[in-house]
């Protein structure tokens, strides 16, 4: 019983955290206005898919030269907000980031999976200019951001690949595809 009680106040907690004001907020979106607006960049067809705004914790960084998105996405942000922006829930969880992709694994009573999952996720950062981009690169874990563009579709000669549109997805093509017209450290 007392594990039990322990466990509600800790969840109870958890979701008295998710309304306090001073942390990042969840992801702001709203479709694209239009089919068939896109563009090219560095060889490849960018089509926007909902316009994206998101201010959130820097859970881990990863930088990437090798595969077919690194002309593009050369800067991948693991990013956090809500409940996963709280310094006091971030100490309990190891992040990695590895092959595109973010891994968490937690040490103690913590938030439930779901809005682990819910509340983070590993972005394909696509800078919309080279002052972004060197900002995207220079970012450390655990600095605050805001940052405002397009969750896109991308298309190639030989490859496609898509932005995630939902918070509830895990996994591969779980990842936001990201085209940053504008990132501030805060």
């Amino acid at each position: 019983m007392g594990r039990l009680l322990l466990l509600l106040a800790l969840l109870g907690l958890g979701g008295w955290q998710l309304f306090t004001l001073d942390r990042p907020v969840a992801p702001e979106t709203t479709l694209a206005t239009g089919p068939g607006i896109s563009w090219r960049h560095n060889g490849v067809r960018i089509t926007p898919l909902q316009r994206f705004e998101l201010d959130a914790r820097v859970l881990g960084t990863r930088s990437y030269r090798h595969d077919n998105l690194a002309t593009l996405a050369p800067v991948d942000l693991a990013l956090g907000w809500g409940l996963m922006a709280d310094p006091a829930v971030l100490r309990d969880i190891d992040i990695d980031q590895d092959n595109r992709a973010y891994f968490w694994r937690v040490h103690a009573a913590t938030p439930p999976r779901r809005a682990i999952e819910a509340h983070s996720a590993n972005m394909h950062m696509i800078p919309a200019s080279r002052d972004i981009e060197k900002r995207l690169r220079a970012v450390e874990p655990g600095s605050r951001v805001t940052l405002s563009g397009w969750l896109v579709a991308l298309d190639a000669d030989k490859w496609h690949a898509q932005s995630s549109l939902t918070r509830f997805d895990t996994g591969p093509g779980a990842c936001e595809i990201v085209w940053v017209e504008q990132f501030d450290v805060h």
